[in-house]
Formats: C-alpha cells, structure tokens, sequence
C-alpha cells in the first residue's frame, strides 16, 4: 500500500515537524498520531502534483500549526521536557551526550519561540529541502523562502545567543 511505504519514508519528518510543535514527549506522539490520520484522510485529495515528501510535509505543518494555535490555551505554563528519541546519543560518551541534548533543547525551544511560519521554514531547513521543495510545502516563492529563511535564522541566533528585545 503506498501510505504505508511513504510512511516509512517520511516517519522522520513526522516526528521532527511533531517535536518542533509540542513540548512533552507525550504530545510529541499525540499530535504525530494527529498528523498521520490526517494524512491518512488526506490521501485521497494528493493529486500527484508535489512529491510524496512536500505532500507529506504540507500535511504535517498544517496540522501541526492547527493544533498549536488550538492548543496553545492549555500549555502556556508548561516546561519543556527532553524526552524525544535522541539518534546521536549512540557511541557518545556521557558528556557529549549531555552537551549535545542541551543544544538539541535549546534548539528546540528557541523554535517555539518562533512565528509559526518561520518554524515551518528552519524545521524543513533543518531536513535539508531544497528552496524549490520548501517553496512547495509552504506555498510561497523561492525567493520568499530565501527571505523568511535568513529572517528565521537571524531570529534565532537572537535567541539561542540570550539577546532579547528588551536590551
């Protein structure tokens, strides 16, 4: 069946769009299982014009940014946790475990920070799309991409260094 074969493909992204979006592990797998469903009932409408991949992530930001703006209420006193799947933590000792989970944290959480739109971009950034792909999946030109990527990492360089606007 090609859902479950594009799922095994795009898994990765689900989860990274997924983590970029909530801050415990468990809404991490709430709003990835919220993400497959709606690519699911979303299967029928992909008419072949965007690859399995910008499709995928179309599908993904979308709800991920619907649930976020409704969600938002509830998790305005809530604390990140790290407790998501950490790949890089195998064959590293513990210090470089440690160091590498607090930037992936601080990364993380510096993305939160973000308009919706501007995680949307640093999150397929981060996957290594091309403009032409990020273009696709957000629906905006190249060029608009190229604009809001260089904003979205002036921003959160700003963040990650500890500026703030209030300086």
């Amino acid at each position: 069946m090609i859902f479950t074969r594009w799922l095994e493909e795009h898994s990765s992204s689900v989860i990274q769009v997924a983590r970029a979006y909530t801050l415990t592990s468990e809404e991490c797998q709430d709003l990835a299982q919220e993400i497959l469903l709606q690519a699911w009932r979303s299967l029928p409408k992909f008419e072949g014009r965007a690859s399995a991949a910008t499709w995928f992530y179309r599908v993904a930001l979308h709800t991920a940014m619907n649930w976020h703006r409704k969600d938002q209420p509830r998790r305005v006193n809530q604390k990140p946790l790290l407790e998501i799947h950490d790949p890089a933590s195998n064959g590293t000792d513990g210090v470089d475990q440690v160091q590498q989970r607090e930037t992936i944290e601080q990364l993380y959480s510096a993305i939160h920070q973000l308009p919706k739109t501007d995680a949307a971009i640093v999150l397929l950034y981060l996957d290594e799309l091309s403009y032409r792909e990020m273009a696709d999946v957000l629906g905006i030109s190249e060029s608009n991409v190229g604009v809001r990527l260089i904003r979205a990492k002036k921003a959160l360089s700003t963040l990650l260094n500890g500026e703030s606007d209030e300086s």
